[in-house]
């Protein structure tokens, strides 16, 4: 089947730093609408949300198949002293086709978690399709290259749009999660492009486990309010069986955060879970940060990840 889309640019903005930038552009428009389904309650959502293993490594799992208005979409985002490839979960208008949403997200969207950002330039042409082959093609236009990256951030800029097509693919039901997925990233409708001048495009790719964050808080999001009570945390650390440390904190009106709680959880060994973990902890009214970490091991520094929100 094939599925197009099509925009206007309507400015660039020069990526002049890696580590401290997250843009804010508009996006190009699919010509092919998807039906948006009802959405789910957050409960229902948090289940929803867990990526399962498909095959590619319990390191690299697709996400499953979810009947929500949500997209996943990936994003860069400092971990510890790295940084590494994290997702989102964004509302779907469904005026266009998953995929080509989920890209257009990913290129001119501004992330909720502060610590993340894009080096993607907004398009002036996106196009996608998928093959019976398990293939996805992305065709875009030249100008969504125009930052200056280094090799490194350009191979990690390139793998989140991997990780972003195959995961939208994989959670609307437009790809078998069973087998392999690649992807195929032509630019102006050729191969042989230098992606940021790094990166060669137009042979098949398929998901750099090594790319993604070692451990990261899916459920709640970024500055997400929810009620008081018992509040459950859902999260994947890519070590199955993992000891994870968990903290609390919470914010007082000068803004200084003190340590409220804190607890160890461990990262599920179950076939198909893909190093999944939850926990749930009874929360009154007022802001909070989690932090997750995964301790650092023989030959790994271990990682960190963090979110506020608020209960209210």
């Amino acid at each position: 089947m094939n599925m197009r889309g099509e925009g206007r640019r309507r400015h660039s903005v020069l990526f002049a730093c890696a580590l401290s930038a997250a843009l804010l552009l508009n996006g190009c428009i699919a010509d092919r609408p998807t039906p948006q389904t009802a959405g789910t309650p957050e409960s229902q959502r948090q289940q929803q949300q867990q990526p399962a293993d498909s095959g590619l490594g319990s390191n690299a799992p697709l996400e499953t198949t979810q009947a929500s208005n949500k997209i996943p979409v990936y994003w860069i985002g400092r971990n510890g002293s790295t940084v590494a490839l994290h997702r989102e979960f964004r509302d779907n208008p469904g005026t266009e086709n998953p995929i080509t949403t989920a890209l257009r997200a990913m290129m001119t969207e501004k992330p909720l978690d502060h610590d993340f950002f894009t080096p993607w330039q907004e398009p002036a042409d996106l196009a996608t399709s998928v093959s019976g082959k398990n293939v996805v093609t992305v065709d875009i236009s030249r100008d969504a290259f125009n930052s200056n990256l280094d090799a490194g951030m350009a191979q990690l800029a390139v793998q989140q749009l991997v990780y972003t097509a195959t995961a939208a693919a994989a959670s609307s039901g437009l790809i078998d999660s069973g087998q392999q997925i690649q992807v195929v990233i032509l630019v102006d409708g050729h191969k042989d492009f230098m992606a940021f001048g790094q990166v060669k495009l137009g042979e098949p790719m398929v998901r750099d486990a090594s790319k993604v964050a070692p451990v990261w808080i899916i459920d709640p999001q970024e500055d997400l309010t929810l009620g008081a009570g018992p509040v459950k945390f859902n999260g994947r650390a890519t070590v199955e069986g993992a000891k994870l440390k968990w903290q609390l904190f919470r914010e007082a009106a000068n803004s200084e955060k003190a340590l409220y709680l804190d607890g160890e959880t461990t990262s599920s060994e179950v076939a198909g879970q893909g190093g999944t973990f939850t926990f749930t902890v009874a929360l009154g009214a007022g802001r909070y940060e989690l932090r997750v970490s995964l301790p650092a091991r023989a030959g790994d520094p271990g990682s960190t990840d963090t979110r506020s929100f608020n209960v209210g």
